[in-house]
């Protein structure tokens, strides 16, 4: 049994609870807030589990083997980190840090020790992204021109981070996991509308090496709950909308195409091809729970981690080099690789 500490009963942790909870070869034994409400209904819900308002002591205790920290950004690297340094393997809420230094930190620590280091990018477990990135690798949408993708909502306005390090981390991740490969270059525009200095509105635009451009606009102030992302290639475009509960993917069979010969001006003319819309069938699963099961998976049998330290860290290095292009008018910034 993988025995299972969580720091962090707000928000996320509880999901996590949950799911490992689940798991038949896993028990979560000890869970960290300072919260004393939140240790409380967490106990409400399992009364097995041993809560403390000390994250230290959840750390050295010997019934845990695994620590899923989910707390605040600027508590991430500190506590993974102890974490790590403990022999404790390590879940991490997205962003992994704050910073591109202290993300190499910890992917060394945990390759010193030999210890799993895995983010959580829940999206790289959803099977509609899954079957993005299978389409996308088969050509299916033939040569990807771009990628245009947008999250959006009303909140949750965070005060020690903006909202590109809040929501941005998703579609940097399902970018770069369905590419398989990392932008070379990013701009990004940025506004503080509602607190000074914390940008509540942004668009980013990132490239990537003999591929596509992509375009991620997020934002707090949104009338609207948006998750969407649209793929246009060659031959097929494609559109996914995470908020829809059946059909989240759909593919057009519409494109254009020049002439490949023409003499004269009037022979120039462009062929627009507008064809059947398909929507292919989904299963129905909890990201969630293939992440979690993934993560035991990885720390029993050492299988190769999907959303590793490696993987958290080219994020970071993308929202390090998007926040110094806001800062500096949206100047185009080199991500180091």
């Amino acid at each position: 049994m993988l025995r299972i500490g969580v720091v962090g009963a707000g928000y996320w942790g509880p999901n996590l609870i949950r799911n490992f909870t689940q798991h038949p070869e896993c028990e979560v034994t000890r869970v960290a807030d300072l919260s004393v409400q939140r240790l409380e209904h967490i106990q409400g819900l399992f009364p097995h589990i041993q809560t403390t308002e000390d994250y230290r002591s959840l750390i050295a205790a010997e019934d845990v083997d695994a620590i899923c920290v989910c707390t605040p950004v600027r508590w991430h690297y500190p506590m993974a980190k102890e974490a790590l340094l403990a022999g404790k393997h390590v879940l991490v809420e997205k962003p992994m840090t704050d910073s591109v230094e202290s993300a190499q930190d910890l992917c060394s620590i945990a390759a010193e020790r030999g210890l799993v280091l895995m983010v959580d990018h829940t999206f790289e477990y959803t099977v509609a992204v899954n079957e993005i990135r299978r389409m996308v690798n088969e050509g299916v949408l033939g040569n990807l021109y771009y990628v245009s993708m947008s999250r959006l909502n009303l909140g949750l306005l965070q005060k020690d981070i903006n909202v590109v390090w809040d929501l941005a981390p998703h579609d940097i991740s399902i970018l770069n996991y369905v590419l398989g490969k990392t932008p070379t270059t990013v701009s990004a525009q940025g506004r503080a509308n509602i607190v000074s200095d914390i940008e509540d509105v942004a668009m980013l635009t990132l490239e990537y090496e003999g591929g596509p451009m992509a375009y991620i606009q997020v934002s707090w102030l949104d009338p609207s709950k948006v998750r969407k992302a649209t793929f246009v290639g060659s031959q097929k475009m494609l559109e996914y909308d995470d908020m829809e509960s059946l059909e989240k993917i759909r593919i057009f069979d519409k494109g254009v195409d020049g002439p490949k010969h023409y003499d004269t001006f009037g022979d120039f003319q462009f062929s627009y091809r507008y064809g059947d819309i398909h929507t292919p069938y989904l299963e129905s699963r909890e990201p969630l729970q293939d992440e979690c099961r993934h993560f035991v998976e990885c720390v029993q049998d050492g299988t190769e981690v999907r959303s590793g330290g490696s993987d958290g860290l080219a994020v970071v290095k993308v929202l390090e080099a998007a926040q110094v292009s806001i800062k500096d008018g949206g100047s185009r910034q080199t991500i180091p690789s």
